[in-house]
């Protein structure tokens, strides 16, 4: 395996791990920084010892990470993603996710009745808190049912600052303020 610090975000650092496979390159896990812990520490703690490597597709990423951080319009490929590390319900949940457009949410609650489970907004959510790659999987933009956040591996601040990038509003007391969400039912 081999590591990928990207530098230089307005969130700080954001760790790559990746593999080459016979199919190419592969990401087996992102990293974000959070308050008191910077990614290239969490890299160094969980994968002592890899080497810093890369490649053009890594490269690619590495470079839209940065551009989506800044306030872009990335979207990445699942290709680049080793899902085969994720059980089968949280690689359904990672492709719900992941259909999520820019400028969109929705809520634990709904994307679960999407997958065909109404009673598991609780296994969403911690199917996205596990969610391996982060921010090629936009787990930012799910949110809990009253509205309010949720959590996030980056923390909270970094999520809403996405979520504002993006031109989702929020009210004064922080929740978010859109009339449609993504994978909405009728009830």
């Amino acid at each position: 395996m081999n590591k990928k610090i990207v530098k230089s975000t307005p969130f700080g650092d954001v760790g790559i791990i990746w593999t080459t496979s016979g199919w190419g390159p592969k990401i087996v896990r992102v990293f974000l920084s959070k308050p008191g812990c910077s990614a290239g520490s969490q890299v160094s703690g969980r994968y002592p010892g890899l080497r810093t490597g890369s490649c053009a597709e890594i490269d690619a990423v590495s470079s839209g990470i940065r551009r989506l951080l800044q306030g872009d319009s990335v979207e990445f490929s699942l290709d680049i993603a080793d899902l085969s590390l994720c059980g089968e319900f949280q690689q359904r949940v990672l492709r719900a996710e992941h259909g999520i457009p820019r400028g969109s949410v929705s809520t634990y609650k709904i994307i679960a009745i999407y997958l065909g489970n109404p009673g598991g907004a609780r296994a969403v959510g911690n199917a996205l808190a596990n969610n391996p790659f982060p921010l090629i999987v936009p787990c930012h933009r799910a949110i809990r049912s009253d509205r309010h956040l949720g959590g996030y591996q980056g923390g909270f601040e970094m999520k809403q600052a996405l979520l504002t990038k993006e031109g989702i509003a929020f009210d004064n007391v922080g929740r978010v303020t859109c009339n449609h969400f993504h994978y909405d039912y009728e009830e």
